[in-house]
């Protein structure tokens, strides 16, 4: 068994299998994720990176997808002894990325390089704090931030327009906090 105790840590992580078998192995995980309610929380997503070539076929554009990494498939799950015995015997399959039977998780620098998630950016101010817009249609104007979206890329913000309180959403990147 791989001992890998009852980890709460949820990290993406790459299954290796055979060549063709990418798409079967992702069905089949999620069939299980459907099938079994205890594993719901602990296998998240899964995913087979492709891209999309555009090809000539006598004289006919067509478009082609093809699989960016061969033979594996990415997962995003809590690694314990359950899901890594649930993973490694869906048909298929013939191991986790990793040094002997020990899966590695993917680093955020991988995460970031193959693009499976997109980064939130980290802000430096919170809801109810002073904001200053620093560029865009009302750069210079000052406001209070009201709201901010669960993905940090917008944030709505009560502002003075012609002397009326007026609430406008913005670009996170747009604005900046007032300090002092």
């Amino acid at each position: 068994m791989s001992d890998f105790g009852n980890s709460t840590d949820i990290a993406w992580f790459v299954a290796h299998t055979y060549s063709g078998y990418e798409n079967k192995v992702r069905d089949n995980i999620l069939k299980i994720i459907e099938n079994r309610a205890d594993m719901k929380d602990k296998i998240l997503e899964v995913r087979v990176p492709t891209v999309t070539r555009i090809e000539k076929q006598d004289g006919v554009e067509v478009e082609i997808e093809e699989k960016v990494y061969p033979s594996y498939v990415l997962v995003k799950m809590m690694m314990t002894d359950e899901t890594w015995h649930v993973i490694r015997n869906i048909r298929g399959v013939t191991g986790f990325v990793g040094p002997g039977s020990r899966p590695v998780p993917l680093t955020d620098e991988e995460i970031a390089a193959i693009g499976i998630e997109e980064a939130k950016p980290e802000l430096a101010f919170r809801e109810g704090d002073s904001i200053r817009v620093k560029s865009g249609p009302l750069a210079g104007y000052l406001g209070v931030v009201d709201s901010i979206s669960e993905d940090l890329r917008t944030v709505k913000v009560v502002t003075s327009i012609f002397n009326r309180e007026t609430t406008v959403e913005l670009p996170s990147t747009d604005i900046e906090p007032v300090i002092g």
